[in-house]
């Protein structure tokens, strides 16, 4: 079998054998793709043109839709060449690109969900408070933390996964290069348990975040039911669940595509499951803020309509 030396491209999961399937892909692959393009381009313009929209959920909002279309544009092109050519190769650089990007722009992705938890917990439970903890130097500091530390953590997996020796063949049974499928080719007990180590570290970070993010909106429906007026509850109600559902909708899928049990695991169904977590959210998230926020409503309809 070939080494990690002497592989030059991987083989990635076809979406289907015969050809109409394959285009049907291509085509469903392209619709979901403009959609995304499309709404978090809406958004990123919108941020950027109307001053209302210049506070710390909307700067993070901004950050948001980048890593959306980050993750999009990793995955989906590369997919489509493959279906509407009939292909399902990658090269050995190129996969290791895309695996570098998805960690980074998943893992930074999360942690901008986090630091938005956060934004919410103190407008509504510590809002006199607000300008002090979240001032746009606080805002920048922490968007730029997020960003460095999963652009580190990237490298940091990309370079231990990619270091190890692949003897178990190239084909991976994914549509796009994803680590742990990698791992499952390599011929490297020692350095298969590093990176398993590195994971291990990874998912405890990510659970930690899980954690706060469950312990922030504890207090803060606490802090709402506390409201008097019911308008005030829901503008609060407002604030927080367009947050509350990418964050369910991301962790959710996450954790069925990786903790789903192995009797219902097949090609098929893993194949449907990535789909569901790598390529639907990003085109999701945008409606779903745009849908209980009507200030960006109002600046997309501004914009829109000049």
């Amino acid at each position: 079998m070939p080494n990690s030396s002497s592989l030059t491209q991987f083989l990635l999961l076809a979406f289907a054998d015969r050809r109409e399937l394959q285009l049907l892909h291509f085509w469903l692959f392209l619709a979901i793709s403009l959609a995304a393009l499309l709404a978090n381009g809406l958004i990123l313009s919108a941020v950027a043109w109307d001053h209302h929209l210049h506070t710390p959920m909307g700067f993070f909002l901004l950050n948001l839709s980048l890593t959306d279309l980050g993750c999009i544009c990793t995955t989906v092109p590369k997919a489509m060449h493959n279906s509407l050519w009939d292909i399902r190769t990658i090269s050995y650089h190129g996969c290791a690109a895309q695996a570098f990007l998805l960690v980074f722009f998943i893992g930074t992705e999360f942690s901008l969900l986090t630091i938005m938890c956060y934004d919410r917990y103190v407008a509504i439970c510590k809002p006199l408070h607000y300008g002090t903890l979240l001032g746009s130097r606080a805002c920048a500091h922490m968007a730029a933390a997020a960003w460095a530390t999963e652009f580190l953590n990237a490298l940091l997996h990309t370079a231990s996964t990619f270091s190890l020796p692949l003897c178990q063949g190239n084909a991976l049974g994914q549509f796009f290069c994803e680590i742990p499928h990698i791992l499952k080719l390599s011929c490297s007990h020692s350095g298969y348990l590093r990176e398993i180590g590195l994971i291990g570290v990874s998912v405890c970070l990510v659970f930690g975040c899980f954690v706060f993010i469950v312990f922030s909106y504890v207090q803060i429906f606490r802090a709402v039911l506390r409201i008097p007026s019911q308008q005030g509850q829901h503008k609060a109600f407002s604030m927080c669940l367009p947050h509350l559902a990418v964050v369910s909708l991301f962790v959710s899928a996450t954790a069925f595509s990786n903790l789903k049990p192995p009797s219902i695991s097949s090609p098929s169904t893993d194949l449907v499951v990535s789909v569901l977590y790598m390529v639907v959210p990003p085109a999701l998230n945008p409606f779903i803020y745009s849908l209980r926020n009507q200030e960006l409503k109002d600046a997309i309809r501004k914009m829109m309509t000049g």
